[in-house]
């Protein structure tokens, strides 16, 4: 699978934008503020139905204008050959309305309709935020994966999280006009247990799967140098969880939040047994949040049986001649499929493309 064609309009800061691009590597070369990660942004909202920088819709709209629109060709690949019908989808948003994805001009009831149809792995120089963050990125990210991966999973998620919002603004009430009903919050507990324990098995799972992958990768680029490992941390592990979750009540009143279930969920990134954040070099983070991605993008490729398309943001820059050379030389070994590579220097990524033996194609986007 890979993406044909892509035209903008006033997406972010380009106005108007339409490029034919490789099946294989797309080199996205400017000077810094042109619109080269906003160009990585729009194809992962392609993807994704959501922007993978910004934290609302609305900050994707040009400045000065009233909508966005972001239209694209999707194309299949099988045993060498491309199909001849692509598969169209559009993205758009006005001011004031609600966001819409198409595809094949036909809109989907439920965004979450479009979610692993076509996936995508995004590289981008604030990836070590993972290890440094807090636990919310480090969940977002697992979710993000498995949500590309199982429909189920994203469904149930949704459910959680809908029930836990209703759930936290009954517990707000309850402060406000001091009164308290228990039985009413308990209507909320029976739907919200069942699906924090779906959420946590499917996790647990993943992360046995997981954990293998990004340990090759991370030996693979750092040439077996250290070992690291990967823990799913949850409240749910515990036997007594259930009584925990209740007995906390008189907390969640207090508080006017759900202080127990797996929204509390962290995933320990560690390093020769020692917590990678605390202890964990520059490189080693580095190493690990590439090991991170690429175990993901193994993964994707294996459940949905196509390569999802690779987005690197400004690797040249952020990584050092080890891990660059370790990433070209899988290029070369043709591991990955379509791939988009963002550089402010476009003669460094002419030297390192020259060496490449298939299709690469440059593109040049102006401030």
């Amino acid at each position: 699978m890979y993406l044909e064609r892509i035209q903008l309009l006033n997406f972010k800061n380009h106005e108007e934008l339409s490029l034919t691009l490789s099946p294989s590597v797309n080199g996205i070369v400017g000077i810094n503020g042109s619109g080269k990660t906003s160009l990585l942004d729009a194809i992962y909202m392609l993807a994704l139905t959501k922007s993978a920088f910004s934290q609302t819709d609305a900050q994707c709209i040009r400045h000065g204008a009233e909508f966005f629109m972001i239209d694209g060709v999707f194309k299949e690949t099988s045993s060498g050959e491309t199909s001849a019908r692509g598969q169209q989808v559009t993205c758009s948003l006005k001011i004031g309305s609600r966001k819409v994805v198409m595809l094949d001009k036909k809109a989907y009831e439920r965004l979450s309709e479009h979610i692993g149809r076509f996936p995508v792995v995004l590289i981008s120089p604030d990836d070590t935020d993972l290890i440094r963050d807090t636990s919310e990125l480090r969940r977002k990210f697992f979710d993000n994966m498995l949500s590309q991966l199982d429909h189920k999973y994203l469904d149930t998620l949704m459910q959680y999280n809908s029930v836990m919002k209703h759930r936290n603004s009954l517990l707000k009430q309850f402060y406000e006009r001091n009164y308290f009903d228990k039985d009413l919050l308990e209507t909320f507990d029976t739907q919200l247990l069942p699906l924090g324990d779906i959420i946590h098995q499917k996790r647990h799972q993943f992360i046995q799967s997981f954990v293998p992958l990004v340990q090759k990768y991370y030996a693979f680029i750092s040439e077996s140098r250290e070992e690291v490992d990967l823990i799913y941390e949850s409240e749910l592990f515990e036997s007594s969880f259930k009584y925990d979750y209740s007995f906390a009540m008189k907390r969640d009143l207090q508080l006017q939040r759900t202080t127990k279930g797996v929204h509390k969920d962290d995933f320990v990134f560690e390093i020769s047994r020692y917590a990678l954040k605390k202890f964990g070099s520059q490189g080693q983070q580095k190493s690990f949040v590439i090991a991170l991605k690429l175990a993901q993008f193994e993964i994707l490729q294996k459940e949905k049986g196509s390569k999802p398309l690779l987005l690197l943001d400004d690797i040249f820059d952020k990584l050092d001649d080890l891990r660059i050379n370790k990433l070209i030389e899988m290029i070369t070994n043709q591991t990955f499929g379509q791939l988009f590579i963002t550089d402010a220097r476009p003669e460094r990524s002419r030297q390192i493309f020259a060496s490449l033996a298939t299709d690469v194609r440059m593109f040049e986007i102006e401030k």
